[in-house]
């Protein structure tokens, strides 16, 4: 039997950002989901000789597109729905060299100027897919 999956995963990427930034926001905001939700991520398994194999994400992950500029848009909207858990990646943490400096740098960036490299939204199905539903698959 296959379990149904209530709730849904994605992860939206800015058109603009090159190749390896695009990679490593993905790799960082899956990271941060995982850390929050503990059903996103499933137990350890093992093959068919008996080497464990950890956990790894029990949700499909569609990684979408969407225009650098429409996704401050896109948070507030998600962040209007208490449903939804956001996750973001922005160029302040992108050029920060560590945790803290990230942090200090942040606390003092107006939100009006905090320019997002992508997101990850989190929650019941059908919030999501009304929030991206229109966004194409990252390709």
């Amino acid at each position: 039997m296959t379990a149904v999956l209530t709730n849904k995963m994605v992860v939206i990427i800015a058109a603009e950002a090159p190749i390896g930034v695009a990679f490593n926001t993905a790799a960082l905001l899956g990271v941060g989901v995982g850390r929050h939700h503990d059903d996103t991520v499933g137990p350890d398994t093992a093959d068919a000789a008996g080497v464990p194999h950890t956990g790894m994400c029990a949700y499909p992950i569609p990684i979408l597109r969407a225009p650098a500029d429409t996704l401050s848009t896109l948070r507030a909207e998600a962040a209007a729905r208490p449903d939804v858990t956001i996750h973001d990646m922005h160029q302040v943490a992108q050029q920060a060299r560590t945790y803290d400096q990230m942090s200090t740098t942040l606390a003092g960036t107006k939100p009006d100027d905090i320019e997002y490299l992508g997101l990850a939204l989190y929650g019941p199905r059908a919030s999501i897919d009304s929030l991206t539903g229109a966004l194409p698959l990252y390709r």
